[in-house]
């Protein structure tokens, strides 16, 4: 394109002339200021000429601003779209009414890839974002940028961005889940029935900040805890070995009681779980070396963030049919007042929608991949009802 300007002002006799053809007019103010209009207009009618010039050009060659899909070998579509002020990494499987999964930490997409082609199969549309901060999704470096808002913003976003006009499904998993309440509290509109998994609804309560709830809990050690200061677990998972090492410590968790990371305790290799495979756990690894942990742990640092921005929600119910599955060797099962809740109507209080809690036996967090046919069935025996 930037050919056709020098050529185009020659044409309208706008380049500089050399010294010897250089015209000198009288020298009188009517003179001057006549040839200045003169040439301001022929200026004007030049830019025109280019403006419409370059409107032409652009007609016919559009600027391609949406990133080209590819397909990968189990069929899953994966594009990246610009929602929200970032940009997200999408996989997407399917047609027919739109399932919407959000992960966890420390997750990826991938997390879902069974449930992706398991509804897919059953006639629906799987989507699967890379949340904010994981994956081929943006991460900004700034905490205060992963409040619920930010994040239940970037879901719609991307909702409308693929054309999704409908209601969807939602299913959530760890903090994919409580960004699930979260949207279903924002924008019932957009949601026809949730199944969240592993994460129960945690009502806005006065009082204390959650932070320092947890600390006056569990202590300093507390997982959740030891994420707060920005950069410093970060540093320890580097000198312990990088992604492998962190990654193992959370997939391998099936004691139904408080993660505890003292620090040194990093350093130990601990074996993969039956569920995972050595070529799916190398695909969290490879995209975790490449990004690092501090977008996934910047959603626990904003804690006290999210309690502060959500207080006109305080006793607010969640408005949508919805099933919760936990499994029993769950740590999230495990915290104080869970089960009492859970079972005995305080969370059908808040959740007046809730239609069934199932509980299954010998079942550790990642639940959704480590019974992927069982959660599968679950998700559509509920959906299938709507």
């Amino acid at each position: 394109m930037s050919h056709l300007i020098p050529t185009f002002f020659q044409t309208n006799g706008l380049t500089r002339q050399t010294r010897s053809n250089r015209v000198h007019p009288p020298n009188t103010h009517t003179h001057n200021l006549k040839m200045l209009l003169d040439r301001l207009n022929r200026i004007i009618s030049a830019l025109r000429q280019l403006l419409s010039l370059l409107l032409s050009h652009l007609r016919s060659n559009p600027v391609n601003t949406a990133m080209s899909a590819t397909t990968d070998a189990d069929g899953i579509t994966h594009r990246t779209i610009a929602a929200n002020g970032i940009t997200l990494h999408i996989a997407e499987k399917g047609t027919g009414a739109p399932i919407l999964f959000i992960h966890g930490f420390p997750e990826l997409w991938y997390s879902w890839r069974h449930q992706i082609l398991a509804l897919s199969s059953l006639g629906y549309r799987s989507i699967a974002p890379d949340m904010r901060g994981y994956g081929g999704t943006d991460a900004p470096r700034e905490a205060r940028e992963y409040t619920y808002g930010h994040v239940v913003g970037d879901l719609i976003a991307v909702l409308d961005e693929l054309g999704v006009e409908e209601k969807v499904f939602v299913v959530g998993h760890d903090w994919g889940a409580a960004v699930a309440w979260w949207l279903c509290l924002f924008r019932p509109d957009r949601v026809k029935a949730l199944v969240n998994l592993s994460v129960a609804f945690t009502p806005r309560k006065k009082g204390r900040r959650p932070v320092e709830a947890l600390r006056g809990a569990y202590g300093d050690e507390y997982y959740m805890c030891r994420f707060q200061v920005p950069g410093e677990i970060e540093a320890e998972i580097e000198e312990a070995g990088g992604a492998n090492k962190v990654l193992r410590k959370f997939f391998a968790y099936r004691h139904p009681g408080p993660l505890y990371l003292p620090k040194g305790t990093l350093e130990e290799t601990i074996p993969l779980p039956e569920w995972l495979t050595e070529q799916d756990f190398a695909y969290y690894c490879k995209e975790f070396e490449r990004t690092g942990f501090t977008g996934g742990l910047n959603y626990y640092r904003v804690l006290n963030l999210n309690w502060e921005t959500t207080a006109p929600w305080t006793g607010a119910q969640v408005q949508v049919p919805v099933k919760f599955i936990v499994g029993d060797l769950d740590l999230t099962y495990a915290m104080p007042g869970v089960k009492d809740y859970i079972h005995k109507a305080g969370m059908k209080k808040d959740v007046p929608f809730l239609q069934e809690v199932v509980i299954l036996e010998g079942v550790g967090h990642f639940l959704q991949q480590e019974k992927p046919d069982e959660i599968s069935k679950h998700i559509h025996d509920f959906f299938k009802s709507f």
